[in-house]
């Protein structure tokens, strides 16, 4: 699977805890990053991520732009909704896009974790359902 990581300033931290958590199964997977994002946890767990520009920078409209090409399986965007910061990432294009194509998306540590067992499982083969063979 595709799994894009995106984290607000005040929840890098998170995500990079998140990761080296679930380093062994998300290394089973292609990871893509917002820039900072992806360097943190890059360079905390040693996983290949593949980084885009940062949020403010274009970063956000990149990961938007696979969703929308079918390119994203997954999308964990670790949102500080209580203190957003100018120049951080609006998600309410990427949960739009997510909707649209039916791409499971948490903006929130209990949600990511509920995906990633879901993931260990086998649970979110979701296109083989949507797309019957």
């Amino acid at each position: 699977m595709n799994i894009a990581l995106i984290a607000h300033d005040a929840k890098k931290e998170l995500m990079t805890q998140f990761c080296i958590a679930y380093c062994g199964t998300l290394s089973k997977h292609n990871l893509c990053a917002t820039g900072t994002t992806g360097k943190i946890v890059s360079e905390a767990t040693g996983l290949s991520i593949a980084g885009f520009l940062a949020g403010y920078q274009g970063g956000e409209e990149q990961i938007a732009a696979r969703i929308a090409c079918n390119e994203i399986d997954l999308l964990l965007i670790f949102r500080d909704p209580l203190n957003p910061k100018p120049g951080e990432p609006n998600e309410a294009n990427l949960l739009r896009l997510c909707d649209v194509h039916n791409i499971p998306v948490a903006t929130n540590i209990a949600t990511a974790e509920a995906l990633i067992h879901a993931l260990e499982r086998g649970d979110l083969d979701w296109r083989d359902i949507v797309n019957p063979k």
